[in-house]
């Protein structure tokens, strides 16, 4: 056995002394342990989950798209108080039928991608010869859940009220441009929705929100959506699932194509 016999003050000097040398090797293990950069930029890289591959087609909808209209028939349609849909098919395009009422999909949905194309007549006088005016001229809407109103409209050089026109959901949010072309001319709404919810004790926890794309132009950003589309009054939330997506019978003969709807 070895007696170490440690002079006054010689063992705190000894125990600095092996933790500078501790300190020194942790430094030189740092140094060599120093990452490259390509390697710190992986400690942010993420690889899962893998986005699913899907087929992108101009001018058709995605792979992963459900097609509610491809120009053929109404199949994913019905009238809205339920049995056929009665609107006009032709040159791939379905018209409203004026008071046949509106139609609505076979199948609800709640937050969804929505694309639509739409196309008001050329002809913009009534029977009697003048000129049709403001809500007047060839109306319709896209009516998400049944409840909340894109509005479609002929707004080119059709003075109406903004919250009102094309691109605004209806009586609730003026759009950011008017972005409509001549009658005539095809158009399309790109729409983003995510549908409100509701808790356990059926009370609002957060709104619907819309997008919508008007020919390719922003229009409505994220819009906080303030309730039911009401025509008088202000608008409010009741609880509801989700529902079907409806196109509104005006009275004019608007017509739609290349319709499809991604669920989200």
């Amino acid at each position: 056995m070895i007696n170490v016999n440690f002079r006054h003050g010689a063992l705190p000097v000894c125990i600095g002394l092996l933790a500078i040398a501790s300190a020194n090797l942790h430094a030189a293990d740092t140094a060599s342990e120093k990452k490259e950069p390509w390697q710190l930029a992986q400690e942010t890289e993420v690889w899962e989950p893998v986005p699913a591959v899907i087929q992108a087609p101009a001018n058709a909808a995605p792979s992963d798209a459900i097609v509610l209209f491809d120009g053929k028939n109404l199949a994913q349609w019905q009238a809205a108080e339920g049995g056929e849909a009665k609107w006009t098919v032709a040159n791939n395009a379905v018209t409203v039928t004026p008071k046949a009422g509106d139609i609505k999909t076979k199948e609800s949905f709640c937050d969804v991608q929505l694309h639509i194309e739409w196309m008001t007549p050329t002809k913009i006088t009534g029977d009697d010869g003048k000129v049709l005016e403001s809500q007047g001229r060839n109306n319709s809407g896209v009516f998400l859940q049944e409840r909340y109103e894109v509005q479609v409209l002929d707004s080119y050089n059709n003075k109406t009220y903004p919250n009102g026109q094309a691109g605004s959901v209806y009586k609730q949010s003026i759009p950011l441009v008017n972005a409509t072309r001549a009658p005539g001319e095809w158009q399309s709404y790109d729409i983003i929705f995510t549908a409100p919810k509701f808790d356990s004790a059926q009370k609002l926890s957060a709104p619907g929100y819309v997008t919508v794309l008007h020919n390719g132009v922003l229009v409505q950003n994220h819009f906080a959506i303030q309730g039911a589309t009401e025509w008088i009054g202000k608008p409010s939330y009741k609880p509801h699932d989700c529902a079907p997506i409806r196109l509104q019978d005006h009275g004019n003969p608007v017509s739609f194509r290349n319709i499809w709807v991604r669920k989200l």
